[in-house]
């Protein structure tokens, strides 16, 4: 019997192409593609160190060797709005890892090495437990620390495989580890860009051959549909004098609209000082005038008072530049200088002798002024000239937290014994119940020198 060899090529050909057909809609089942096929790294590349990665029993493995920065397994593709889901494990609590998302390849950094750059989802087992949180690899560092949300904290688990969700819709990107949202940021950069896998460089004996495990890797780009996070989870946002719709939903309302100052008066005054502050680029701008506290327009106060509620800010000191938030701000004093009130310490700490007065460097940056020192990392605070994110936190039931850019540097409690010990140590022990009124205005302060702020923005608590 003869057989048509074109036959036999068009059969093959229709076979491939069906069978080529039937994966593709296998991966695109309910709007899902599966980055992984579960048995090679095609659609994958090495960048970056040369820790090894290889396929076992399904999983993507990667392992932390010595003498190598930061290695990177990541996507030849890249996406824009995604949804991403994938299970990740690590099998040591001296690991680390994490997921790149909308990254980039630097090929001339590090000695012509290359640097990954962008936003990366930690997986961070150790005792600050920071899984979840966003880190903008090789370029802002910390965007979402996780004491932003320590509720949590818990939800990664070492040793087992964790379901981690990923989305980056628009400006916004989510995060969740075992259906636990944890991290909420709105960003303005990297609209697109490769999604990779972390192994970690390492530092002591003790994190050689620690392995770090992937698997069931899938991402939806159409028809997205936004999980919905529960009420209370705090955004950090990025976006200039904004908020989004959660934020306002949420109960949020801005101090500062980037173009006024309504809402806000000189202290001891009827209306907002004629000179000595100046609403520019988007900025409340503290002009300097000689270094001297409250001797040019003055400090300024909300109109309104609060009670408790959670007030975050940003702020951009000039060298050697002094400044400081106020809350609990009664101007029941009369006082000449600074009205009266529990202080942010907004400072250069290096250059102003204000930081090296006090006790136990009780006046520096992010401190309670005079009162209780910020724990700070220097690894945590950003250069001179650039913004720093400030936040407070006053509960009901009187607790307070000081954050700086991310990070819980300190709290107390108004009205213990405690707070009560620290005040009478103080410059404010001349004033009886310092710190301790119901409820007071917000301040910022004049303090001579070149200082802005914006994205001031503030939720009551009850």
């Amino acid at each position: 019997m003869r057989i048509n060899r074109n036959f036999i090529k068009i059969f093959f050909s229709v076979a491939l192409t069906a069978g080529m057909q039937a994966n593709i809609n296998a991966q695109s089942k309910g709007g899902w593609t599966n980055l992984f096929d579960g048995k090679t790294l095609n659609g994958w590349k090495r960048v970056a160190g040369t820790a090894p990665y290889k396929v076992e029993d399904g999983a993507i493995v990667g392992t932390t060797i010595t003498g190598t920065p930061n290695t990177f397994l990541i996507t030849e593709k890249e996406y824009g709005d995604f949804i991403l889901e994938l299970d990740a494990m690590l099998d040591s609590e001296v690991s680390n890892s994490g997921v790149q998302t909308r990254s980039h390849f630097d090929v001339s950094a590090n000695n012509g090495k290359g640097r990954v750059y962008g936003r990366q989802v930690e997986f961070d087992p150790s005792p600050r437990a920071w899984s979840g949180g966003i880190y903008d690899e090789g370029r802002r560092l910390w965007q979402y620390p996780v004491d932003l949300n320590p509720a949590a904290k818990n939800a990664f688990k070492v040793g087992q495989y964790n379901r981690i969700r990923i989305e980056c819709i628009g400006n916004e990107m989510k995060t969740w580890i075992n259906d636990i949202p944890v991290a909420y940021l709105v960003d303005t950069i990297d609209q697109s860009g490769f999604i990779g896998l972390q192994v970690h460089s390492i530092n002591t004996p003790e994190q050689v051959d620690k392995k770090v495990y992937f698997k069931n890797i899938r991402i939806q780009t159409a028809n997205l549909k936004p999980k919905p996070f529960p009420k209370g989870v705090y955004v950090v946002n990025n976006t200039i004098n904004s908020l989004n719709a959660y934020e306002k939903q949420n109960g949020y309302k801005l101090l500062f609209d980037g173009k006024s100052t309504n809402g806000w008066i000189g202290a001891y005054k009827k209306s907002f000082p004629e000179k000595g502050w100046k609403v520019e680029n988007n900025y409340l701008n503290v002009l300097p005038s000689s270094g001297q506290e409250s001797t040019n327009g003055g400090d300024i106060v909300t109109k309104d008072q609060y009670t408790a509620f959670d007030l975050s800010f940003e702020f951009k000191l000039t060298p050697g530049a002094n400044s400081g938030v106020k809350y609990f701000v009664t101007l029941q004093e009369n006082n000449s200088g600074s009205a009266i009130g529990l202080e942010y310490q907004v400072l250069d700490d290096e250059r102003h002798p204000d930081a090296k007065l006090g006790r136990d460097g009780n006046r520096t940056l992010a401190s309670l002024y005079d009162l209780k020192t910020a724990a700070k990392q220097p690894r945590f605070l950003r250069p001179i000239g650039e913004w720093n994110k400030g936040r407070v936190v006053v509960y009901p039931d009187n607790r307070v937290e000081h954050y700086l850019n991310g990070l819980k540097v300190l709290e107390y409690t108004r009205g213990s014994q405690e707070f009560r010990d620290l005040v009478a140590q103080s410059k404010y022990k001349i004033w009886p119940n310092f710190g301790e009124a119901q409820k007071g205005h917000i301040l910022i302060q004049d303090h001579g020198d070149a200082v802005s702020y914006r994205n001031i923005k503030l939720k009551e608590l009850k």
